[in-house]
């Protein structure tokens, strides 16, 4: 569902993105993971046509995002690290102006939007200002309207960042249920490896822009001798403390917004 070879992403002198190559089978669920600066915002832009590499071939349900930019948004829906909702709109508001975003036709936006909003439990807060919501459903509505448009791959960033332990056990369990009952891929970032471990078949583990390891959580810790998901992450990429590159709080929701009326 996913193909990236040889993905390189420079800014100036900078290499943020490093000959990443990788590949997520349909129906997957896998967790992309890496310290702070690593290079996993610049892939996930780059994944999501919001930024040109440098060098290197994605492929996206068998598209070239570049050549076939529209078709190739239709595929995916995005969750971003940073809140893109609309806080003085309601729920139901904000899935009418994804729908219309995304072009979803007219005669099926009302039953769509009813299907997602219920399936993540927000149907009764529809009419509700999202100003009004708590974390957990702020993220939850966020996902429900970044399937609105059926798309055929998650991307999640940080989608749990700031939710309590019961709130993102609760995304979680959505988004699992949702990846096997409709067979949606899932392309995520988490800081959190007990998640990661949870939900994801397969991890890719970035550090300076650059793979490190590619395997199922068990297969990390036998290849690090590590006894949790922690210890082969600390293995492989140090315990220096990173610092966020400065564009991972970029306002993505709106850059992508505009380039889809272009």
């Amino acid at each position: 569902m996913i193909r990236v070879e040889g993905l390189t992403k420079t800014f100036g002198q900078f290499t943020a993105v490093d000959n990443v190559s990788l590949e997520v089978k349909a129906g997957e669920i896998f967790a992309f993971l890496g310290p702070n600066g690593a290079g996993k915002t610049t892939t996930i832009r780059m994944l999501t046509t919001l930024l040109h590499p440098t060098s290197g071939v994605i492929e996206l349900d068998g598209l070239d995002p570049q050549v076939n930019q529209r078709e190739a948004r239709q595929r995916f829906g995005i969750v971003f690290q940073d809140p893109s909702l609309d806080a003085d709109l309601t729920a139901y508001e904000n899935m009418e102006l994804h729908a219309a975003l995304y072009h979803v036709p007219h005669a099926e936006r009302a039953k769509r939007i009813e299907e997602m909003l219920t399936l993540f439990e927000l149907w009764d807060r529809r009419k509700a200002k999202v100003k009004d919501f708590s974390g957990g459903m702020k993220r939850r509505l966020e996902i429900a309207r970044g399937l609105l448009h059926t798309p055929r791959i998650l991307f999640l960033d940080e989608p749990t960042l700031g939710l309590d332990p019961q709130s993102r056990n609760q995304l979680w369990t959505h988004v699992k249920s949702l990846n096997q009952s409709q067979g949606v891929t899932v392309f995520l970032t988490t800081h959190y490896m007990d998640e990661a471990e949870r939900v994801a078949s397969r991890i890719a583990i970035i550090d300076h822009g650059r793979i490190v390891a590619i395997g199922s959580p068990a297969e990390l810790k036998q290849q690090t001798s590590a006894d949790s998901l922690e210890g082969a992450f600390l293995a492989l990429t140090g315990s220096t403390i990173r610092d966020e590159r400065a564009d991972a709080g970029a306002d993505h929701m709106r850059q992508f917004a505009r380039m889809w009326r272009r």
